[in-house]
């Protein structure tokens, strides 16, 4: 009684200091680290070592069930394998005998789709789909349904799944054009706009790989591990046909395990001699006697003149480390080489500066360049000797960036071993370093270790109730003040009047009166259509109001004489075509149109256009015109040249007067005698030291040459 009385004062005293909300918030983090460590050491008993696909244990393998999958990958879930895919399981499994019920606030009313959690909703929201019917939205279309948009990326000319996108991390692997393989939204809003401007019927479409749009990894749920926990294995390690069939993954994994071997008797390594002009030889060739029967992957990257290949088979090997038992690949063979192709701190290979700027002509680019081809030579004869276990190979992750690489290993060439068409073709669906055999090892490792993930569910429920309180604010907020309305969506004939409106504004402010025509002509316009929408419009709501007010000649008469524009159409503010007109030749243009339709065609007084003007009076005017700005010139040049004599006696006459005033009437001035020496006195003066001493040697100069002409002159 006395130690509980001790205690109970402590903690009296203690409590005394700190507020009772601490002592809350102590024991609420304590407790939910003590169930993070339970959870932790619950999953380490469970996975003692990571998970291997095609080893799985067996209390694993027979349990095994597959999640709801969703419907598109938003890009930041395909950037990286690391990055957890956080799924409700209670909103996804639901309770047993009971089907989970999507709630009402998680769901997209542009789509029509509903989700089971804030987590799907996400994910949606950066989706191909979700963003392509915002596009539609945008353009004033109807959005498409989950099908149909499957449907469209499904007539695609390039398949752009999830496993056939790589990335790089390496500057140097990046390749002279630094190309990138486009997302397939971009991919579809590219064809349809080819589509519009009436290219894709020539174009034959191809069918694109199935499984396009979908995440890289593929989630299945065990009830041997906890509800939030998710297993999380790669697409493209599964064939074509079995991700099309996702319902039969789970068998195909069983069907795909492999008892480990034990591990061959060490053998003492072959030193190789290192290769001419910077290869490094990692690892030996083949070996003899080799069997290629197992299941095997074949695994490649090339880049900024790096190149790694190999053959790993799919049985572990068991090795022993410090005692205890552990699986290890078993690699059949690989190969590395390096060559300096790339241009170092400028980027890109040195064949992509040619095709760009030309040849240089350095002593490096000779180098890169010979480097090339012993490179693309040195591959292509790697794939020759590895052919026979490369054909056999379930499938090829390959990494090649730039045109030149893929060149490289795709051809075409005499002998070729690898085709882009073939059905075992992947990348790899993580970001990758440069071409290593440590990469490519860490690349297997990545591609057949099964992940691991768990969901912080209080920590989905805190971020849910903050964005429900957040919602719940922003509408108190805006309560009571009045909405702003939406505007309407324009219609059909509201979009196409906009459209020939932009295309007849662009020709008539550029006086291009023939296809000003043709384009009235070809869509059956009427010479007096109104432009849309009037309110913008106000000055010149038609082509023969905007045509004169742009002094447009051309324009003018066409549409008059050749289109029947009718000239008395007012503007709102009463004025005909006429009267906005603002130079003479689109005046004279209304004259012609006159003088060659008639008078009975239009009452062109009202339309305040006057008397008819033929064409040989507007030449004979022309002519006139320029005959009397010709003798104008005439005239205003013999006056100036007048002025300029009467200037120049006037400028004599006031120096004679200056000479008389100072010297006398009838005196002559004789000039003084100067002597060289008070010559040359006059001539330096006001000079610097130095510009006197380069006169001095001028004035020698050219009396050393006058002296040598005299003698060339004297000799003949």
């Amino acid at each position: 009684m006395a130690q509980l009385s001790s205690s109970a004062f402590e903690f009296h005293n203690i409590s005394s200091v700190f507020p009772v909300w601490i002592w809350i918030w102590i024991w609420s983090s304590q407790h939910i680290w003590n169930s993070n460590m339970a959870q932790q050491q619950q999953q380490d008993e469970l996975f003692p070592r990571p998970l291997y696909v095609f080893d799985l244990p067996e209390e694993i393998l027979y349990t095994l069930q597959l999640r709801i999958q969703p419907t598109a990958a938003g890009p930041d879930e395909s950037a990286s394998s690391n990055t957890p895919l956080k799924l409700d399981p209670h909103a996804i499994e639901g309770t047993e005998g009971e089907e989970a019920t999507p709630s009402s606030a998680t769901s997209c009313a542009l789509c029509g789709l509903s989700f089971n959690d804030l987590q799907e909703q996400r994910s949606h929201a950066r989706s191909d789909l979700h963003g392509y019917n915002i596009k539609q939205k945008m353009r004033g279309r109807k959005a498409v349904t989950e099908p149909e948009f499957e449907k469209l990326i499904g007539q695609l000319d390039e398949s752009l799944s999830g496993s056939d996108s790589t990335e790089s991390d390496d500057s140097d692997e990046e390749g002279a054009d630094g190309a990138k393989k486009e997302s397939t939204l971009s991919a579809l809003l590219k064809r349809q706009a080819k589509v519009t401007d009436g290219d894709a019927e020539d174009a034959p479409s191809k069918k694109r790989k199935r499984g396009a749009g979908k995440p890289p990894m593929i989630w299945f749920s065990t009830p041997k591990i906890p509800s939030n926990t998710s297993l999380g294995i790669y697409r493209a390690i599964f064939s074509n046909d079995q991700q099309a069939k996702e319902e039969g993954v789970v068998e195909t994994i069983q069907q795909k395990q492999l008892s480990p071997k034990p591990a061959p008797a060490p053998q003492k390594p072959k030193r190789e001699e290192e290769e001419e002009d910077g290869g490094v030889p990692v690892g030996p060739q083949i070996p003899q006697g080799t069997s290629a029967a197992g299941p095997h992957y074949f695994l490649c990257m090339i880049g900024g003149g790096h190149f790694a290949a190999m053959l790993v088979s799919l049985t572990p090997k068991m090795t022993k480390k410090n005692g205890i038992e552990d699986r290890s690949a078993t690699v059949i063979a690989h190969k590395t080489f390096h060559r300096y192709t790339t241009r170092r701190k400028q980027g890109g290979a040195q064949s992509a500066n040619d095709n760009a700027k030309g040849n240089a002509h350095s002593a490096g680019s000779s180098i890169r360049r010979y480097n090339e081809v012993a490179l693309t030579t040195e591959v292509r004869d790697l794939l020759t000797e590895w052919k026979p276990l490369i054909d056999s190979a379930d499938l090829l992750f390959i990494r090649a960036t730039g045109s030149t690489n893929r060149r490289t290993l795709f051809g075409p060439y005499e002998g070729q071993v690898l085709s882009i068409k073939d059905e075992r073709l992947r990348g790899f669906p993580f970001s990758t370093r440069r071409a290593t055999q440590s990469e490519l090892m860490r690349a297997f490792v990545e591609l057949t270790r099964v992940k691991v993930n768990t969901v912080d569910e209080a920590a989905l429920a805190r971020q849910a109730e903050e964005e429900a309180a957040k919602a719940a604010k922003a509408q108190a907020e805006t309560t009571g003040k009045p909405a702003t309305p939406k505007p309407a969506k324009p219609s059909k004939a509201d979009e196409e009047a906009t459209l020939h409106t932009t295309q007849l504004q662009a020709l008539i402010r550029r006086s291009k009166a023939p296809g000003m025509l043709s384009y009235i002509q070809s869509n059956n316009l009427s010479p007096d259509f109104r432009f849309f929408p009037p309110e913008q419009n106000h000055h010149a709501p038609t082509p023969l109001h905007l045509a004169a007010s742009s002094n447009s000649p051309a324009c003018v008469f066409a549409l008059l004489v050749k289109a029947g524009a009718d000239p008395t159409l007012p503007n709102p503010d009463g004025k005909t075509p006429f009267d906005i007109t603002g130079d003479r030749p689109t005046r004279d243009a209304f004259r012609l149109a006159r003088s060659q339709l008639g008078e009975p065609k239009w009452p062109w007084d009202t339309a305040n256009v006057p008397s008819a003007l033929s064409q040989a009076e507007v030449d004979s005017r022309t002519a006139r015109e320029k005959q009397e700005a010709a003798s104008e010139a005439e005239a205003e040049k013999a006056r100036k040249a007048a002025e300029a004599e009467r200037l120049r006696e006037q400028d004599k006459a006031r120096m004679g007067e200056q000479r008389e005033k100072r010297f006398g009437k009838g005196r002559v001035v004789e000039k003084p005698r100067v002597t060289a020496e008070e010559r040359r006195a006059e001539e330096a003066r006001g000079m610097t030291e130095d510009m006197r001493v380069r006169l001095e040697r001028e004035k020698r100069a050219r009396a050393a040459e006058e002296r040598m002409r005299r003698l060339a002159g004297g000799g003949r």
